[in-house]
């Protein structure tokens, strides 16, 4: 197989699976709603949590945070071994999570498939940012604002990781960090309008 086609097989597998609108599935099978008329509209685990409840949204999370592991730990390995795959799986598979084919191009804001992405790629890094948004969120109680924080944290926290904690991560990983905390920011724009005029609401 040729680089091309590996290219091609790596980039749909991992946007396929990325593509899977765990959300609105559970959306669909608990209470027949569509969750992007509900809610903040997002296919994600928050306006899961918040239309659904903590039961819907756990696996909502679990599962997107899932499906990018495995589009890095595995999918990439249809392209052969190599950072580059890995690197290619992980932004397809945000991508499809954030414009699914199966919703019209719609989705989530790409926080959970970045953070299983991120567990492959850079571990104790990703460990680095769930602990910042985790007392980011008992601060505020504002799930936007933690996910904005830790994704502005995830580019320092790998060479962090590096030299404190003895990490291995390729510097490549860090330009990508900077591309998904980017991407984060872009899907938060209705969230940080929110913020700004004091309507944001909080989780709990």
């Amino acid at each position: 197989m040729d680089l091309f086609l590996k290219i091609v097989l790596v980039a749909l597998s991992s946007y396929s699976i990325g593509s899977i609108p765990s959300s609105f599935i559970m959306g669909k099978l608990l209470r027949k709603i569509d969750l992007r008329e509900h809610g903040s509209g997002n296919l994600g685990a928050a306006n899961t949590f918040r239309v659904l409840g903590f039961k819907a949204a756990l696996p909502v999370l679990l599962f997107d945070i899932g499906k990018g592991f495995v589009a890095v730990r595995f999918l990439s390995k249809l392209g052969g071994p190599g950072i580059g795959f890995a690197l290619l799986a992980a932004l397809l598979v945000v991508i499809g999570h954030n414009y699914s084919v199966f919703v019209r191009f719609s989705g989530g804001k790409g926080v959970g498939a970045t953070a299983g992405a991120f567990l492959a790629l850079a571990p104790q890094a990703l460990g680095m940012c769930v602990t910042l948004w985790i007392l980011t969120l008992l601060a505020t109680r504002i799930v936007s604002i933690a996910s904005m924080a830790s994704a502005a944290f995830l580019p320092f926290s790998i060479p962090l990781a590096n030299r404190v904690l003895g990490a291995n991560v390729h510097y490549s990983v860090t330009i990508l960090a900077v591309a998904a905390a980017a991407v984060v920011f872009v899907k938060h724009a209705s969230n940080i309008k929110r913020l700004r005029e004091g309507t944001e609401k909080k989780i709990f």
